[in-house]
Protein backbone atom coordinates (compact mmCIF):
# COMPACT_ATOMS: atom_id res chain seq x y z
CA UNK A 1 0.00 0.00 0.00
CA UNK A 2 0.89 3.60 -1.17
CA UNK A 3 0.75 5.65 2.45
CA UNK A 4 -0.49 9.60 1.62
CA UNK A 5 2.88 10.57 3.81
CA UNK A 6 4.84 9.08 1.24
CA UNK A 7 2.87 11.48 -1.82
CA UNK A 8 4.67 13.06 -4.20
CA UNK A 9 3.59 15.71 -6.70
CA UNK A 10 3.65 13.30 -10.31
CA UNK A 11 2.57 9.78 -8.38
CA UNK A 12 -0.18 7.74 -10.08
CA UNK A 13 -2.37 6.24 -6.65
CA UNK A 14 -4.39 2.93 -7.84
CA UNK A 15 -5.17 2.39 -3.66
CA UNK A 16 -7.90 1.95 -0.86
CA UNK A 17 -8.40 4.47 1.34
CA UNK A 18 -10.83 5.59 3.84
CA UNK A 19 -12.95 8.48 2.60
CA UNK A 20 -13.67 10.66 5.56
CA UNK A 21 -15.86 13.39 3.73
CA UNK A 22 -17.64 13.65 0.46
CA UNK A 23 -18.43 17.08 -0.34
CA UNK A 24 -20.11 18.05 -3.72
CA UNK A 25 -19.37 21.86 -4.19
CA UNK A 26 -19.35 24.65 -7.55
CA UNK A 27 -16.32 26.17 -9.00
CA UNK A 28 -16.26 30.36 -8.99
CA UNK A 29 -17.80 29.72 -12.56
CA UNK A 30 -20.98 27.61 -11.49
CA UNK A 31 -19.39 23.90 -12.52
CA UNK A 32 -19.75 21.06 -9.77
CA UNK A 33 -17.04 19.46 -8.72
CA UNK A 34 -16.70 17.27 -5.63
CA UNK A 35 -14.03 17.55 -2.87
CA UNK A 36 -13.38 14.31 -0.84
CA UNK A 37 -11.13 13.61 2.17
CA UNK A 38 -9.24 10.86 2.43
CA UNK A 39 -7.70 9.10 4.99
CA UNK A 40 -4.72 6.16 6.36
CA UNK A 41 -3.11 5.99 9.22
CA UNK A 42 0.14 8.05 7.92
CA UNK A 43 -2.57 11.19 7.58
CA UNK A 44 -4.80 12.92 4.96
CA UNK A 45 -5.33 14.77 1.68
CA UNK A 46 -7.54 16.53 -0.44
CA UNK A 47 -8.88 15.35 -3.52
CA UNK A 48 -10.81 17.05 -6.32
CA UNK A 49 -13.45 15.02 -8.55
CA UNK A 50 -13.53 17.93 -11.53
CA UNK A 51 -15.92 15.80 -13.67
CA UNK A 52 -18.25 14.37 -11.22
CA UNK A 53 -20.52 12.63 -13.88
CA UNK A 54 -18.05 10.63 -15.59
CA UNK A 55 -18.78 7.01 -15.56
CA UNK A 56 -15.37 6.64 -13.84
CA UNK A 57 -17.17 7.96 -10.53
CA UNK A 58 -19.37 5.26 -8.54
CA UNK A 59 -21.52 5.61 -5.54
CA UNK A 60 -20.29 5.89 -2.03
CA UNK A 61 -20.45 7.71 0.98
CA UNK A 62 -18.93 9.43 3.69
CA UNK A 63 -16.81 6.95 6.19
CA UNK A 64 -16.70 4.46 2.85
CA UNK A 65 -13.45 2.68 2.17
CA UNK A 66 -12.83 3.87 -1.56
CA UNK A 67 -10.46 2.90 -4.74
CA UNK A 68 -8.85 5.80 -5.72
CA UNK A 69 -7.25 6.49 -8.82
CA UNK A 70 -5.64 9.79 -9.47
CA UNK A 71 -2.68 11.78 -9.77
CA UNK A 72 -0.97 13.86 -7.28
CA UNK A 73 -0.35 17.48 -7.31
CA UNK A 74 0.81 20.21 -5.39
CA UNK A 75 -1.55 23.52 -4.00
CA UNK A 76 -0.04 26.07 -2.20
CA UNK A 77 2.65 23.77 -1.06
CA UNK A 78 0.61 20.97 -0.21
CA UNK A 79 -0.14 17.71 -2.31
CA UNK A 80 -3.56 16.71 -3.82
CA UNK A 81 -5.19 14.18 -5.39
CA UNK A 82 -6.97 14.43 -8.85
CA UNK A 83 -9.25 11.82 -9.36
CA UNK A 84 -10.03 10.16 -12.53
CA UNK A 85 -11.42 6.93 -10.89
CA UNK A 86 -13.24 6.10 -7.77
CA UNK A 87 -15.37 3.38 -6.77
CA UNK A 88 -16.37 1.60 -3.20
CA UNK A 89 -13.77 -0.80 -1.98
CA UNK A 90 -14.88 -4.73 -0.92
CA UNK A 91 -13.95 -5.62 2.21
CA UNK A 92 -11.16 -8.12 1.41
CA UNK A 93 -9.44 -4.65 -0.70
CA UNK A 94 -7.95 -3.43 2.94
CA UNK A 95 -7.39 -4.04 6.37
CA UNK A 96 -8.58 -1.42 8.62
CA UNK A 97 -6.16 -1.05 10.86
CA UNK A 98 -3.79 1.19 8.38
CA UNK A 99 -6.44 3.82 8.11
CA UNK A 100 -6.24 5.00 11.64
CA UNK A 101 -3.62 7.62 12.30
CA UNK A 102 -1.56 7.21 15.40
CA UNK A 103 1.01 8.21 17.59
CA UNK A 104 4.25 7.11 16.57
CA UNK A 105 5.21 7.14 20.67
CA UNK A 106 4.43 3.40 22.60
CA UNK A 107 0.90 4.45 24.03
CA UNK A 108 1.74 2.97 27.13
CA UNK A 109 5.21 4.07 28.00
CA UNK A 110 3.95 7.72 27.46
CA UNK A 111 1.02 6.82 29.86
CA UNK A 112 3.65 5.37 32.22
CA UNK A 113 5.30 8.70 31.94
CA UNK A 114 2.25 10.94 32.51
CA UNK A 115 1.47 8.72 35.89
CA UNK A 116 5.41 9.41 37.20
CA UNK A 117 5.24 13.30 36.65
CA UNK A 118 1.89 13.53 37.76
CA UNK A 119 2.61 11.10 41.02
CA UNK A 120 4.75 13.83 42.08
CA UNK A 121 2.23 16.01 42.82
CA UNK A 122 1.87 16.72 46.64
CA UNK A 123 -1.30 18.43 47.79
CA UNK A 124 -3.46 15.46 48.75
CA UNK A 125 -6.71 16.81 47.53
CA UNK A 126 -5.01 17.18 43.95
CA UNK A 127 -3.89 13.80 44.54
CA UNK A 128 -7.34 12.25 45.18
CA UNK A 129 -8.59 13.98 41.88
CA UNK A 130 -5.85 12.72 39.65
CA UNK A 131 -6.12 8.86 41.02
CA UNK A 132 -10.15 9.44 40.88
CA UNK A 133 -9.19 9.72 37.10
CA UNK A 134 -6.38 8.57 35.96
CA UNK A 135 -6.17 5.95 37.80
CA UNK A 136 -9.11 4.11 36.57
CA UNK A 137 -8.90 1.66 33.83
CA UNK A 138 -11.39 2.68 31.70
CA UNK A 139 -10.81 6.10 31.83
CA UNK A 140 -6.73 5.85 31.28
CA UNK A 141 -8.20 3.59 28.14
CA UNK A 142 -9.86 6.44 26.48
CA UNK A 143 -7.52 8.74 27.44
CA UNK A 144 -4.61 6.76 25.73
CA UNK A 145 -6.59 6.53 22.70
CA UNK A 146 -8.11 9.13 22.28
CA UNK A 147 -6.84 12.31 19.71
CA UNK A 148 -6.32 16.05 20.77
CA UNK A 149 -8.01 17.25 17.02
CA UNK A 150 -10.28 16.71 14.44
CA UNK A 151 -7.68 18.12 12.48
CA UNK A 152 -4.84 20.77 12.60
CA UNK A 153 -2.31 19.49 15.07
CA UNK A 154 -2.24 15.66 17.24
CA UNK A 155 -5.40 14.74 15.39
CA UNK A 156 -4.49 10.98 15.84
CA UNK A 157 -4.79 8.16 18.17
CA UNK A 158 -2.77 8.75 21.25
CA UNK A 159 -2.50 12.98 20.17
CA UNK A 160 -4.62 13.41 23.23
CA UNK A 161 -2.11 11.46 26.06
CA UNK A 162 1.21 12.61 23.94
CA UNK A 163 -0.48 16.70 24.05
CA UNK A 164 -1.46 16.70 27.34
CA UNK A 165 2.60 14.87 28.29
CA UNK A 166 4.37 17.57 26.19
CA UNK A 167 2.28 20.01 28.16
CA UNK A 168 3.09 18.40 31.71
CA UNK A 169 6.39 18.38 30.55
CA UNK A 170 6.53 22.01 29.46
CA UNK A 171 4.62 23.59 32.56
CA UNK A 172 7.21 21.20 34.85
CA UNK A 173 9.82 23.03 33.66
CA UNK A 174 8.26 26.39 34.24
CA UNK A 175 8.16 25.88 36.96
CA UNK A 176 11.74 24.93 37.95
CA UNK A 177 12.50 28.56 35.89
CA UNK A 178 9.72 30.38 38.09
CA UNK A 179 9.69 28.59 41.59
CA UNK A 180 6.66 31.14 42.25
CA UNK A 181 4.66 29.26 40.14
CA UNK A 182 2.68 26.51 42.37
CA UNK A 183 3.33 23.36 40.95
CA UNK A 184 0.87 20.91 42.11
CA UNK A 185 -1.75 23.31 40.68
CA UNK A 186 -0.08 23.55 37.65
CA UNK A 187 1.00 20.07 36.59
CA UNK A 188 -2.90 18.63 37.73
CA UNK A 189 -4.42 21.90 35.48
CA UNK A 190 -1.65 20.67 32.41
CA UNK A 191 -3.03 17.20 33.11
CA UNK A 192 -6.65 17.97 32.89
CA UNK A 193 -6.85 20.80 29.87
CA UNK A 194 -7.88 18.85 27.31
CA UNK A 195 -10.18 16.25 29.01
CA UNK A 196 -13.29 17.88 27.81
CA UNK A 197 -12.24 16.18 24.29
CA UNK A 198 -12.58 12.70 25.41
CA UNK A 199 -16.57 13.90 24.72
CA UNK A 200 -15.90 16.42 22.63
CA UNK A 201 -14.98 14.23 19.96
CA UNK A 202 -16.32 11.23 18.97
CA UNK A 203 -13.98 7.48 18.67
CA UNK A 204 -11.57 6.85 15.72
CA UNK A 205 -12.56 6.10 12.52
CA UNK A 206 -14.93 8.71 12.61
CA UNK A 207 -12.91 11.36 14.91
CA UNK A 208 -15.53 14.17 14.41
CA UNK A 209 -17.49 16.52 16.57
CA UNK A 210 -20.09 15.04 19.02
CA UNK A 211 -23.61 16.92 19.42
CA UNK A 212 -22.22 17.98 23.47
CA UNK A 213 -18.72 18.72 21.37
CA UNK A 214 -20.80 21.57 18.86
CA UNK A 215 -23.01 23.01 21.91
CA UNK A 216 -20.76 23.04 24.78
CA UNK A 217 -17.19 22.83 23.79
CA UNK A 218 -13.88 20.84 25.91
CA UNK A 219 -13.23 23.87 27.85
CA UNK A 220 -16.59 24.00 29.17
CA UNK A 221 -17.18 19.67 29.54
CA UNK A 222 -13.70 19.68 31.00
CA UNK A 223 -14.12 22.35 33.48
CA UNK A 224 -17.69 20.42 34.64
CA UNK A 225 -15.87 17.66 34.75
CA UNK A 226 -13.26 19.10 37.53
CA UNK A 227 -15.88 20.75 39.58
CA UNK A 228 -17.80 16.88 39.94
CA UNK A 229 -14.56 15.44 40.83
CA UNK A 230 -13.46 17.88 43.35
CA UNK A 231 -17.22 18.57 45.05
CA UNK A 232 -16.93 13.98 45.26
CA UNK A 233 -13.94 14.43 47.38
CA UNK A 234 -14.09 15.52 51.03
CA UNK A 235 -13.14 18.33 52.20
CA UNK A 236 -11.49 19.87 48.74
CA UNK A 237 -10.57 23.30 49.21
CA UNK A 238 -13.07 25.94 47.63
CA UNK A 239 -10.27 28.03 46.80
CA UNK A 240 -8.07 25.35 45.13
CA UNK A 241 -10.93 24.13 43.05
CA UNK A 242 -12.06 27.57 42.05
CA UNK A 243 -8.17 28.10 40.60
CA UNK A 244 -8.30 24.80 39.25
CA UNK A 245 -11.31 25.56 37.08
CA UNK A 246 -10.35 28.80 36.04
CA UNK A 247 -7.21 27.11 34.44
CA UNK A 248 -9.32 25.12 32.37
CA UNK A 249 -11.37 27.61 31.57
CA UNK A 250 -8.69 29.95 30.46
CA UNK A 251 -6.02 27.92 28.54
CA UNK A 252 -7.10 28.55 25.51
CA UNK A 253 -5.87 32.70 26.09
CA UNK A 254 -8.16 35.01 24.52
CA UNK A 255 -12.06 35.20 24.45
CA UNK A 256 -11.71 34.84 20.72
CA UNK A 257 -10.02 31.54 20.86
CA UNK A 258 -12.73 30.00 22.92
CA UNK A 259 -11.45 30.77 25.85
CA UNK A 260 -14.39 31.71 28.47
CA UNK A 261 -11.98 33.51 30.49
CA UNK A 262 -8.62 35.29 30.14
CA UNK A 263 -5.58 33.85 32.70
CA UNK A 264 -6.00 35.82 35.79
CA UNK A 265 -3.04 33.96 38.24
CA UNK A 266 0.15 32.64 37.18
CA UNK A 267 -0.47 29.01 36.68
CA UNK A 268 -3.45 29.94 33.95
CA UNK A 269 -1.13 31.84 31.85
CA UNK A 270 2.00 29.09 32.41
CA UNK A 271 -0.76 26.39 31.04
CA UNK A 272 -1.89 28.84 28.21
CA UNK A 273 1.40 29.42 27.03
CA UNK A 274 2.81 25.61 27.12
CA UNK A 275 -0.62 24.85 25.25
CA UNK A 276 -0.65 27.31 22.81
CA UNK A 277 3.73 26.29 22.07
CA UNK A 278 2.98 22.50 22.11
CA UNK A 279 0.23 22.90 19.68
CA UNK A 280 1.90 25.82 17.23
CA UNK A 281 5.24 23.41 17.19
CA UNK A 282 3.24 20.12 16.01
CA UNK A 283 1.21 21.74 13.85
CA UNK A 284 4.26 23.15 12.05
CA UNK A 285 5.73 19.97 12.04
CA UNK A 286 3.10 18.14 10.91
CA UNK A 287 2.76 20.48 7.94
CA UNK A 288 6.78 19.83 6.90
CA UNK A 289 5.78 16.44 7.14
CA UNK A 290 3.33 16.68 4.76
CA UNK A 291 5.44 18.58 2.48
CA UNK A 292 7.65 15.27 2.06
CA UNK A 293 11.21 16.49 -0.03
CA UNK A 294 9.97 19.49 -0.86
CA UNK A 295 12.27 22.09 0.63
CA UNK A 296 11.08 25.21 -0.85
CA UNK A 297 8.39 27.75 0.56
CA UNK A 298 5.29 25.93 0.44
CA UNK A 299 2.89 28.80 0.26
CA UNK A 300 1.21 30.87 2.49
CA UNK A 301 -0.14 28.90 5.31
CA UNK A 302 -3.33 30.32 7.01
CA UNK A 303 -2.73 28.54 10.55
CA UNK A 304 0.45 30.77 10.86
CA UNK A 305 -0.58 33.73 8.49
CA UNK A 306 2.77 33.14 6.65
CA UNK A 307 4.99 31.31 3.89
CA UNK A 308 7.30 28.89 5.49
CA UNK A 309 9.35 26.12 4.54
CA UNK A 310 11.60 23.73 6.40
CA UNK A 311 14.84 25.39 7.85
CA UNK A 312 18.34 24.61 6.05
CA UNK A 313 19.93 21.88 7.25
CA UNK A 314 23.37 22.65 8.73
Amino acid sequence: MKFIESFKEGDRINEVYLCKVRARLQSKTGKPYENLTLQDKTGTIDGKIWDPNSSGIGEFDSMDFVCVTGDVTMYQGSPQLNIKRVRLASEDEYVPSDYIPVSDRDLDEMYAELMGLLGTVKNEYLKQLIDKYFGEENFAKAFKTHSAAKSVHHGFMGGLLEHSLSVVKMCDYFCQVYPYLKRDLLLTAAAFHDVGKLKELSDFPLNDYTDDGQLLGHIMMGCELIGYGCRTIKGFPKKLATELQHCILAHHGELEYGSPKKPAIPEALALNLADNADAKLETMKEVITAAGDNNGWLGYNRLFDSNIRKSTAL
